[in-house]
């Protein structure tokens, strides 16, 4: 076996070669032995240990396990404790996705604090077909059956070619130990009951079910490789962007064979679930909207429109800029100048009266009542008035910024449209330059 990893490793992941590598080991078999393969092969090793408490006096002797390993095979090592059931109902969790996401994000902190090139774990091909098997009972779509990826990030899985049998054989031929967690033997996780009550029955109808299991998932991946060249063509023929927000158009996409299908693999990047009201939002009054953990989809007439969600940006927030300030980075980047004549004309610049200004301006969203006296036009407007005849989606609506007076008159609705009563007056008297930097 120690051949024929190292092989693997030189054609597969030639780039682990000479870097910092986190192993992720539990004391179980497959880290065990994974740890011992690549400290054969002489590679720059520390190990990482979770302990989550969960099986008591157990947890603390696989610790103290993995802490004597790393003595023997001379490699550092860091561990962390975790009180995970707490964690788990602290956050409305499962055990099993409250312990991932421990893991997961120490590993990253690990990673980033002491420059580790990946991080490797010891999933084998037996952990691939239970998770093949699990996606398929619980209904998955193509990505959950192309099987748990070898390179992930950095989070790297050099025995996923190997079958547990494999690793165990390994093991003993070399004399090594491990720790087993008696719970692996419990049903009472579906992914134990998989593993002893369906996978020896598959292998029974077919001894050679993980080299046949091997190649569907390479077809099934070579399959998702045409989807992404496909789905990459359409994006260019219905895709757009525009003030910060990602545009789908409706029309195009409902004379696609399957829209429901296309929308699925154009928004699941954005956590996007419920599929169905996904697909009704093609037909639904312009306005409905369907909100994801990151991202928002709104139909605003012949478009669905993505943005991400920014709490930052609440309507009662204000931003004050005060006399003599000559620049203001957040919520945008304005310049504030005063000049005696005007050099610029377009929608990033205007140029204001100083006389006419009374400070602290303010910078806000639009609220219901606001109206200005819009420049080129005679007698004030309704800003939400003008935000229709403008055709502002309702994302362009939240997006846009005023700036205000101290009396909260309006001077500008920036990057749009000027006020009147504000506009530049003659020249050599002393105006304010205001303008829109780009980040």
């Amino acid at each position: 076996m120690l051949q024929k990893f190292k092989k693997h490793i030189e054609t597969k992941f030639p780039f682990l070669q000479g870097k910092k590598l986190l192993i992720a080991i539990s004391g179980g078999i497959d880290s065990v032995v994974l740890t011992h393969l690549l400290s054969e092969l002489n590679f720059d090793i520390s190990l990482a240990h979770c302990n989550f408490n969960l099986r008591r006096k157990e947890s603390g002797l696989d610790e103290e396990f993995v802490k004597k390993l790393s003595q023997k095979t001379s490699n550092q090592i860091f561990t962390i404790n975790f009180e995970t059931e707490k964690f788990a109902r602290k956050n409305k969790q499962s055990t099993q996705i409250a312990a991932r996401n421990l893991r997961y994000n120490w590993f990253k902190e690990l990673t980033k604090e002491h420059n580790f090139e990946a991080v490797l774990t010891g999933h084998h091909a037996d952990d691939n077909l239970e998770t093949f098997l699990i996606n398929l009972t619980r209904g998955s779509g193509l990505d959950g059956f192309t099987g748990i990826p070898e390179i992930n990030g950095n989070i790297v899985r050099p025995l996923l070619i190997f079958s547990r049998d494999e690793i165990i054989n390994y093991a003993k031929e070399n004399n090594i130990e491990w720790r087993e967690d008696a719970s692996n033997a419990s049903t009472k996780y579906i992914r134990n009951k998989i593993r002893h009550q369906v996978v020896p029955v598959l292998k029974e109808i077919n001894p050679s079910l993980l080299e046949s299991f091997s190649k569907t998932t390479e077809n099934l991946k070579e399959s998702k490789e045409i989807i992404i060249d496909r789905i990459d063509e359409v994006s260019l023929e219905i895709i757009s962007s525009k003030n910060n927000s990602i545009r789908i158009n409706i029309e195009e996409i409902q004379q696609l064979s399957n829209p429901k299908a296309y929308l699925y693999q154009l928004l699941k990047k954005y956590q996007f679930t419920e599929w169905n009201d996904v697909s009704n939002l093609l037909s639904a009054q312009s306005g409905k909207q369907i909100l994801s953990e990151t991202h928002r989809l709104i139909k605003n007439r012949d478009f669905l429109l993505i943005s991400e969600i920014n709490f930052s940006t609440a309507p009662e927030i204000t931003f004050e800029v005060k006399e003599n300030q000559s620049e203001i980075i957040k919520p945008i980047h304005l310049t504030f100048e005063e000049v005696h004549q005007k050099t610029i004309e377009n929608k990033q610049t205007i140029y204001v009266a100083k006389e006419l200004l009374s400070y602290p301006l303010t910078i806000r969203k639009w609220e219901n009542g606001d109206y200005f006296y819009p420049s080129g036009m005679t007698g004030k407007k309704k800003l939400s008035k003008y935000f229709k005849d403008e055709k502002f989606s309702l994302l362009e609506k939240e997006q846009t910024w005023l700036l205000c007076n101290s009396k909260n008159e309006i001077i500008w609705v920036i990057g749009k449209r000027q006020d009147n009563r504000f506009m530049f007056k003659k020249t050599n008297s002393k105006n304010i330059k205001v303008t829109i930097r780009e980040k």
